[in-house]
C-alpha cells in the first residue's frame, strides 16, 4: 500500500515498533476512511497518509498510552488538512459547515420516530452492515465521527474527546443526538420496504 519512494527511513528499532505498534491498525484506519470518505481510492489515500505521518512521528508516542486514539488523532487532522486543501474532494464538506452546536440538546431528546418503534432492535437486525454504514455517512461530520469513534471503534467518550478537541459532555451529546439521528434514518428507509406497517407508522 505505501509507495518505498517516499517511505520515511527508519531504524531498525524504529521500523520494529512500527510494525509492533501501528501496522496491526491498518484495518482499522482503512474502514475509517471509508466511513469519512465515502471512496475506496480517497480511503486508502487518507489511510496511507495516516501510516506515513505516524511512521514519521513514532518515536513521538507514548507506550501504555492508547495506539488507536493517537492514530484517530493523526487520522482525523490529516482528513480535515486533505478538505480544506482541496476544493474538489469527492463527498468533502467543509468542517466549518459541520460544525454543530450541540450544548442546548436536552440529554432526554431521542428520534423523531422512536415512539413508533414496536420492536427496533429486531428492525435494525434487518438491515445490513452496507446500510448501516449508509445511513451513517449521511449524518453531519461531528456526529459522524462521534459515533464512529464511540460506536463502530469502542473509545471511551475521554478518548473520543481528545482526539475531537471539545469537552466530554460535548461527545455524550453528539452521541445521544447521532443515535437518534441514525435511527430515524433507518425507521424511513424500513417504512420505505413496507417492514413497519402503515398502522404502527400512523401512530405518534
Amino acid at each position: 500500500m505505501m509507495d518505498k519512494s517516499t517511505t520515511p527511513r527508519l531504524t531498525a528499532e524504529q521500523a520494529a515498533r512500527f510494525k509492533r505498534l501501528v501496522a496491526p491498525h491498518l484495518a482499522v484506519l482503512l474502514r475509517t476512511a471509508r466511513y469519512l470518505t465515502h471512496h475506496d481510492q480517497q480511503a486508502e489515500d487518507l489511510a496511507q497518509d495516516t501510516m506515513m505521518k505516524a511512521m514519521r512521528a513514532i518515536d513521538r508516542f507514548q507506550e501504555g498510552t492508547d495506539i488507536k486514539a493517537w492514530l484517530m488523532t493523526i487520522l482525523r487532522r490529516t482528513h480535515i488538512d486533505t478538505v480544506r486543501s482541496n476544493k474538489h474532494y469527492a463527498h468533502a464538506v467543509s468542517i466549518e459547515q459541520t460544525e454543530i452546536e450541540l450544548a442546548d440538546l436536552r440529554q432526554d431528546d431521542g428520534g423523531q420516530y422512536d415512539g413508533r418503534w414496536n420492536e427496533p432492535a429486531a428492525l435494525l437486525e434487518r438491515f445490513g452492515d452496507r446500510e448501516v454504514i449508509e445511513a451513517l455517512q449521511g449524518l453531519p461530520e461531528d456526529i459522524r465521527w462521534t459515533l464512529l469513534l464511540v460506536d463502530v471503534e469502542q473509545l471511551d467518550h475521554s478518548a473520543a474527546a481528545t482526539i475531537l478537541e471539545v469537552p466530554v459532555g460535548t461527545i455524550k451529546s453528539r452521541a445521544h443526538r447521532g443515535r437518534a439521528m441514525l435511527r430515524d434514518r433507518l425507521y424511513l428507509w424500513a417504512q420505505e420496504r413496507g417492514w413497519v406497517s402503515k398502522q404502527e407508522s400512523s401512530h405518534a
